[in-house]
């Protein structure tokens, strides 16, 4: 690389290392002088009247009565608005954000009128969510994402990030931690989206909203990737040593050429994660790099490398070293801490704001601080350098270290009074967010613990130490609703990560009993014909088939309905009978002249066209067998369940002849939905109303399970006419491109694939929906939607 670009760098970085150690020389002053606890007294003395009620007692009995958890997020948001709070508690939480993310000054007129109209918007929006309790909420529902994506106009976004969401938890190395990567990619995100929708009012230009929010999911993410992508994989296990060396040699080398290199030879063993992590990070640059203004470029790459180089000298201490200076432990904290959002900025190309930047600066040792002291305990198991886990590793063999905790409160005075002018809404948000950051601390940690970590960082302020222990104790009304809605997101995610292992599980097992019961047995005395057919059948049967429409009706009538699992089998049996057949036929010459089907070569090309079709009926025949064969229900509820499955065969023969007469036709949309559903959605249909008619559940509910099977259905097809187009042949078991060479009408051909994409998560919405008018939820079916959209064949 060029010297003289080195040098350039270097300069800056120790400019930027300059203003960190004359802002730390000017905290450790005021630590020093102790002035910042006779400041925070006053203010904590003020602060304390709105928190600390007359009769702490009445309050205690009033609140234990009403308060409920604030994990049932609903009813604690109706409790907030009933006891007056609600306006107060948003207030905070949308102040506290604006100043966090935005960098903006409370005392401003206009934060302050825009700050008003989120809480009000914000307000309205969560009563009308308490209001649909079956509902999951919004914030974590990919269906009321999409929805949001339509009205702003920005679903090609928001469909290009949830892929890219779930593609980096499939790709992210076991040492990394997945569910924290998506959170703070999620995180990130919307921290720049609302950077953008602060900037936008009423009179943007709908077509330029739409842009801008667009640029804003993508950058979101784009910059969002250098968190788990260089940050937590370079401090991770995931890399050997000299890989770790190679990694962050092509990483400066991008922010100093401002060309990401190629990977060219890597020497050691993870070169498949380093190849994906690579090319994701690859497209990320680029797009921040093709979005941005000439002249903003060089201010994003400084930043970012100003950011990189205080990481990396971070992420060289050891815990075993005990001779790092105050100076060396706080210096590339405070470099680190406000680069990461002055870089928003610059990625947004915003134009310079002097205020911003400086605000920006002087707050990130704050959230810094207040994150170690939460993370204090697993960084210290993990043996990494924090202040905390250095002062408590050395604080006896060091004298001269600053012990942080007591920083943290000067930071806290600096900013309230230098930084933002003594501002009254300033204090009132600070020393909430600090005094609930203690409460979560001994909630977390158990007041015995609590007690003891104290005794160590509080001892030397002792009068001081007790002032806020009172509050910590005593203070009410403090929460955010950020806090609530992180935790909320990490028991989802963990949630989410337990039903889908579930998902995934009852599917691998469910199939697995289902293709022991497939197979036909053969009499011992057996006319070569029949057994000619049954062989046939048995080659159909044995090929890697998903058995979705059998699982899923064991899932709904053993697992929702309390079926015996015995029972249902012939029941199950069926239902995959009947599939086959419908393959059979459809891979014929006459139908969609098909050479291969899961995985193996279909049925006319082992053998011809006469035995398929023979084969397919045979099968046919063989499942209204097994249906009459449902001795443990009563008769009239098993004819019921065969006269349905007459009439849904009936109706899936005219998809596929609607198939067939379509084709060199172009479609409109809904003759294509009527096609789709026929053809597909029937069978879902039909695996849900089954065991539900067996089960003699409501007409109502099987009402709603058709209007769910009628848009999986069509969501179904949709993937797989996308699958048709670009899917990997090797991976779906049957020839790419089928639908073009056969001249077929598809989602595609009449959409096009990203308006394909669009109707096919319309689909998923609306199935979404209707399992939200299910008597209870029903989390297989959830991800039964997730699978459908998400699947690679």
């Amino acid at each position: 690389m060029n010297n003289a670009l080195i040098e350039r760098v270097d300069a800056e970085y120790g400019q930027a290392e300059q203003k960190a150690a004359q802002y730390f020389a000017s905290l450790h002053k005021q630590l020093m002088n102790h002035t910042y606890t006779t400041e925070l007294t006053q203010d904590i003395h003020l602060w304390q009247k709105k928190h600390i009620h007359r009769f702490p007692w009445l309050s205690f009995l009033s609140r234990s009565k009403r308060k409920p958890d604030p994990q049932d997020v609903q009813r604690y948001i109706h409790w907030l608005n009933v006891s007056g709070k609600l306006d107060d508690y948003l207030d905070r939480s949308i102040s506290y954000i604006y100043m966090r993310d935005l960098g903006k000054a409370l005392d401003s007129p206009d934060t302050q009128a825009r700050i008003q109209r989120v809480v009000q918007d914000t307000k309205r929006y969560f009563l009308q969510s308490a209001s649909q309790s079956n509902r999951e909420p919004d914030y974590i529902s990919l269906a009321a994402l999409y929805r949001w994506s339509q009205k702003e106009n920005v679903e090609s976004a928001i469909i290009w990030v949830m892929n890219k969401l779930k593609g980096v938890a499939a790709n992210i190395p076991e040492e990394l931690d997945a569910e924290n990567a998506q959170r703070k990619l999620i995180k990130i995100i919307l921290g720049v989206v609302l950077h953008v929708t602060d900037d936008m009012n009423e009179e943007t230009p709908s077509d330029e909203r739409a842009q801008r929010l667009d640029a804003a999911i993508r950058l979101g993410y784009s910059y969002g990737l250098t968190y788990p992508f260089i940050d937590d994989l370079l401090d991770s296990q995931a890399l050997t040593v000299d890989e770790k060396e190679q990694y962050s040699l092509m990483i400066r080398e991008a922010l100093l050429t401002g060309v990401v290199p190629d990977i060219k030879e890597w020497k050691g063993e993870h070169h498949d994660v380093i190849q994906y992590v690579h090319a994701e990070l690859r497209e990320a640059f680029e797009y921040i790099h093709n979005y941005q203004r000439p002249e903003t470029q060089r201010t994003f790459l400084q930043q970012s490398y100003v950011f990189f180089q205080s990481q990396e000298i971070d992420r060289a201490k050891a815990l075993s070293n005990g001779h790092y200076s105050n100076e060396e432990l706080y210096v590339p904290i405070i470099i680190k801490s406000s680069s990461s959002r002055l870089i928003v900025r610059s990625v947004l190309s915003a134009p310079e704001d002097e205020g911003f930047d400086l605000r920006t600066f002087y707050y990130g040792i704050y959230n810094q601080l207040a994150d170690d002291f939460a993370d204090m305990f697993d960084d210290l198991a993990e043996g990494a350098v924090t202040p905390y886990t250095y002062y408590l590793t050395y604080r006896d063999q060091r004298p001269d270290l600053i012990n942080p905790y007591e920083l943290y409160w000067t930071v806290i005075s600096h900013l309230i009074h230098d930084v933002y002018h003594s501002d009254d809404q300033t204090r009132e948000v600070i020393l909430d967010r600090a005094i609930n950051g203690l409460k979560r601390c001994k909630e977390r940690l158990g007041q015995p613990k609590y007690n003891e970590i104290m005794d160590i960082l509080a001892s030397s302020q002792p009068e001081f130490n007790r002032l806020v222990q009172k509050m910590v104790q005593k203070a009410d009304d403090v929460d955010f609703l950020d806090k609530l809605l992180r935790d909320q997101v990490v028991i989802h995610l963990r949630q989410d990560k337990k039903e889908k292992q579930e998902f995934v599980d009852t599917i691998r097992t469910v199939r697995k009993q289902i293709n022991k019961e497939l197979p036909i047995s053969k009499p011992s005395e057996l006319h070569e014909m029949k057994e000619t057919l049954i062989d046939a059948a048995n080659y159909s049967l044995q090929g890697d088939g998903k058995r979705i429409r059998p699982i899923l009706t064991w899932v709904m009538g053993v697992r929702e309905y309390g079926l015996q699992e015995a029972a249902i089998v012939p029941l199950l049996r069926s239902l995959e009978y009947m599939h086959t057949a419908s393959l059979i036929f459809d891979d014929l010459p006459t139908q969609d002249n098909a050479p291969t089907r899961r995985g193996r070569s279909t049925l006319h090309h082992l053998h011809n066209s006469a035995t398929a079709e023979l084969t397919g009926l045979y099968l046919i025949q063989r499942a209204i067998g097994e249906q009459s064969s449902l001795d443990r229900f009563d008769a009239q509820t098993v004819l019921s369940l065969i006269r349905y499955s007459a009439q849904k065969a009936e109706d899936m023969c005219m998809g596929q002849a609607m198939d067939l007469n379509s084709k060199g036709k172009v479609l409109n949309l809904e003759q294509l939905n009527q096609i789709c559903f026929y053809k597909t959605g029937i069978a879902f249909e039909a695996a849900l109303v089954m065991p539900a008619i067996l089960a003699q559940v409501p007409e109502s509910e099987i009402h709603t399970l058709k209007k769910f099977a009628y848009h999986a259905g069509i969501a179904f097809q949709i993937k797989d006419d996308l699958l048709d187009l670009v899917g990997d042949h090797l991976v779906l078991g049957k020839p790419a491109g089928q639908d073009v060479l056969n001249n077929n009408s598809t989602f595609v051909s009449i959409l096009g694939e990203e308006d394909a994409k669009k109707e096919m998560w319309e689909h998923y919405c609306k199935a979404t929906d209707a399992l939200h008018e299910m008597r209870k939820t029903i989390p297989f079916l959830r991800h039964l939607l997730d699978y459908i959209i998400g699947r690679e064949r």
